[in-house]
């Protein structure tokens, strides 16, 4: 059943169709009412059901967040001011613990849920390697599952892996692709029926897959 959230998925995607075509703030500026009315605000509405969903589903509270269209092009070669993609994330409300962000990404090109840990270094790094050590097998099952039932697969997001396993795990480690990244997450396409179930329960229906991907991070991590 549609739930009103279809139409900011298609103002959107026309939206960000329009702008990569004009990345400019010349363009942007005179559409920048229509973007905040018709995706932004909805946008707004929807984090916050859904953090509500999986705090519900996870036991965990999580912290909504829409992300800016405009890009940080300090330190960037790309120059365009504007991102052409809506972006949600929802971070674990307690920001002392190392546990997974929700990602939900939307553009032209793809319309996904995805979840992992990111920016790892120092202890957090050290935590995450010893649980891939620990606990592989099992995160690996988990990964394979939601490969089979969403289509799901490892993301690029993050730093680049390392070339070599490191140390002091051997370099046929059984998990050794694992032990080699400083980020880890997985995304799936959100269900092709999306526009008859509506977006929240089709978003949904990627949570509940990646979950038990989640609960080895959450108990284990």
């Amino acid at each position: 059943m549609a739930d009103g959230f279809e139409k900011m998925v298609d103002e959107a995607c026309a939206f960000f169709t329009q702008l990569d075509a004009n990345n400019s703030k010349d363009w942007f500026n005179p559409r920048k009412d229509h973007y905040k009315e018709a995706i932004a605000a909805p946008a707004g509405f929807f984090a916050d059901l859904m953090a509500e969903d999986l705090a519900r589903l996870t036991g965990k509270a999580h912290a909504p967040k829409v992300f800016r269209i405009y890009r940080d092009v300090r330190f960037s070669k790309d120059k365009t001011p504007l991102n052409t993609h809506l972006h949600v994330m929802w971070s674990p409300a307690d920001k002392d613990v190392l546990a997974p962000s929700w990602f939900w990404g939307l553009s032209p090109d793809y319309f996904i849920l995805g979840m992992g840990v990111m920016g790892l270094q120092g202890e957090s790094l050290t935590r995450y390697r010893a649980f891939v050590d620990s606990w592989g097998d099992g995160l690996q099952e988990a990964l394979d599952d939601a490969a089979a039932d969403l289509g799901a697969t490892l993301s690029d997001w993050g730093p680049a892996p390392l070339k070599k396993v490191p140390k002091p795990y051997d370099a046929d480690h059984p998990h050794a692709d694992l032990l080699k990244r400083k980020a880890l997450a997985v995304s799936a396409p959100i269900p092709e029926n999306w526009r008859d179930t509506g977006v929240v329960k089709a978003t949904l229906n990627n949570v509940e897959g990646l979950l038990p991907v989640w609960e080895m991070f959450d108990k284990h991590l």
